[in-house]
């Protein structure tokens, strides 16, 4: 076995992997993510120094802190020669070999299909002549590949091909007990459809991984089928990381009083709160929205806030507010407007409202006695599974642009375990909403006697 040792550096609320890699004394770094302290922890903790900086692609689904990495380490920093970029980067090319210390050897090879530009890295060690692995980025991951549609629908079809081809050149070029080592597919949206486990090779994929088992009109047939929504925010991280973001500000912003918050509030500001949804429902200022702190948050922030709108994080602890900020500046918002801590009678003193709660079976109860809205907030491809019957479907995501399609009435919001309900509630609740907050798995649904119905 290869005596060189690759480090995961796991990111689970976007969804991604970064990896650092040395031989004891170099290292290298592939995809780092914005908030590259951890990097500069692990180079520490293992007594190694960072010699190169590779980018699979220019992201769609974060801000990377590749550049500043490099800068801060005098690290090289490897690009594609074809992304067009507005800083200087080592430029490098499909079968361009670089040699990290004495017995890493990585190897650029082209596999577009999530862009056109996009490299896989191929590790060998040259002491024992051991193929490791190869670092696929967007292209092969575990059990599916990286979407091909988000460079917009003129290029799906291009993409989706090419995304097979690059799969089966991988498959061609690696042995089978080659390790895979991708960037997306941990619950990231980059991903076409959720890959599963959390290791892999080349054979393995080879045996299973439906890019390397079907033909290539199989294959993308099956690929665009499947094909659901992405965040909103995507739409800026690629221009960001081809202006060379640099390394975050996680300074504490500063702290807002009660009237503060109030007069952010009333200019159309998002003041967001980040405690669970149990606790938000039973008490919360008038006019905050609930994304609570869980995998999901700046994921959903991201896809709802109109982008570029000042933004005020309410937590219990400073430390959750360091955490939002955190998971903030990795898909590129920068710097809140405010923080408070504490609880929410600190924030608005003797105004709080609040909104009940209920499960399916509540739900199936009340039907019975009286006529409500019920509002299914899942996308459209898990309603199209199954979804309770009479239900109105908007999905989280397009729920602030369809608020006039909410009737003014007794609104039961649903998804499929409480998370993006809470959301959506704590939205309606700040237009003068009459909502409930369905805290429940949605297979609960019909057991509780809903009807059920393929939406």
């Amino acid at each position: 076995m290869s005596g060189l040792t690759v480090l995961a550096i796991d990111t689970p609320s976007l969804g991604d992997r970064s990896y650092l890699v040395h031989d004891g004394e170099v290292a290298f770094v592939i995809d780092p993510q914005r908030d590259v302290d951890r990097v500069l922890d692990l180079l520490a903790a293992h007594d190694v120094r960072l010699t190169d900086v590779f980018e699979t692609h220019l992201h769609n689904d974060y801000v990377t802190g590749g550049l500043a990495l490099a800068e801060l380490t005098d690290a090289t920093y490897h690009v594609n020669a074809a992304d067009d970029v507005a800083y200087r980067r080592q430029p490098i090319s499909d079968g361009e070999v670089v040699e990290v210390g004495q017995r890493m050897r990585v190897t650029a090879l082209a596999t577009p299909g999530h862009t056109f530009t996009h490299l896989s890295y191929a590790l060998a060690d040259t002491v024992t002549g051991e193929d490791v692995g190869v670092f696929t980025g967007g292209s092969l991951l575990y059990g599916a590949t990286g979407r091909p549609d988000l460079l917009g629908p003129d290029h799906t079809d291009a993409l989706v091909r090419h995304q097979h081809a690059s799969a089966h050149r991988l498959a061609e070029l690696l042995p089978d007990d080659a390790a895979v080592f991708p960037t997306h597919g941990f619950g990231s949206f980059c991903s076409a459809t959720q890959a599963e486990g959390e290791s892999s090779t080349i054979g393995h994929e080879r045996r299973t991984n439906p890019v390397l088992t079907l033909d290539e009109e199989a294959y993308v047939e099956d690929l665009l089928a499947g094909l659901d929504a992405w965040p909103a925010y995507y739409a800026h991280m690629g221009p960001a990381n081809a202006a060379g973001p640099q390394a975050p500000d996680l300074t504490p912003p500063a702290t807002a009083d009660a009237d503060e918050l109030r007069r952010r509030i009333q200019a159309g500001e998002w003041v967001v709160d980040l405690r669970n949804r149990t606790a938000f429902a039973a008490g919360h200022v008038p006019g905050t929205f609930n994304i609570g702190r869980e995998d999901q948050f700046a994921t959903y922030l991201g896809w709802l806030i109109p982008w570029g709108t000042p933004l005020t994080i309410l937590g219990e602890t400073r430390e959750d507010v360091a955490w939002a900020q955190r998971e903030l500046v990795r898909i590129g918002i920068d710097r809140l407007a405010a923080q408070a801590t504490g609880d929410p009678e600190r924030w608005a003193p003797g105004r709080l409202e609040d909104f009940p709660t209920a499960t399916f079976a509540d739900l199936a109860h009340v039907r019975h006695h009286r006529e409500v809205v019920v509002l299914d907030v899942r996308r459209d491809q898990e309603r199209a599974e199954s979804a309770i019957a009479g239900s109105v479907g908007i999905p989280i995501h397009e729920v602030l642009v369809r608020l006039d399609e909410v009737p003014r009435a007794e609104v039961w919001v649903h998804c499929a375990a409480g998370y993006r309900a809470s959301i959506v509630a704590s939205i309606l609740a700040a237009a003068g909403h009459r909502v409930v907050a369905v805290d429940d798995e949605f297979g609960n649904a019909a057991p509780a006697g809903l009807p059920m119905v393929a939406a």
